[in-house]
């Protein structure tokens, strides 16, 4: 059965930084990709960040390149996103994930209960 379990999430203000963290069980990074996803209010989820062990890749939405990182320990199954220069536009909750390969626009099978992140300014 796969887990996804995120933390971290809080209140910060505008230009501040969170660091999420993800503990994933039931699957191993070789064979799924890991990312994380958000839903602001009145939009619908986006993909932020995904990276594949297997397919060597590693991408970002447009709209946190150069902001955000993702990072993965393959060895404690564990995925992290760093957040630098925080927008009010970057409030959502924040999703961790697993699916088979980074999709574009297909929604991952798996899901973690979601964390929120608020940027007041």
């Amino acid at each position: 059965e796969v887990q996804l379990v995120e933390s971290g999430g809080g209140l910060v203000q505008t230009g501040g930084s969170l660091r999420l963290s993800c503990a994933a069980s039931g699957f191993t990074f070789d064979d799924y990709a890991v990312g994380w996803w958000r839903q602001a209010p009145g939009k619908e989820r986006e993909r932020i960040a995904c990276t594949s062990v297997k397919d060597r890749e590693t991408t970002y939405a447009g709209s946190v390149q150069g902001r955000f990182t993702i990072s993965s320990d393959n060895a404690k199954n564990t995925v992290a996103l760093q957040m630098n220069s925080l927008k009010p536009g970057d409030t959502a909750i924040y999703y961790c994930v697993a699916q088979l390969y980074c999709y574009d626009d297909i929604y991952p099978d798996y899901w973690g209960q979601g964390t929120q992140v608020t940027v007041s300014s």
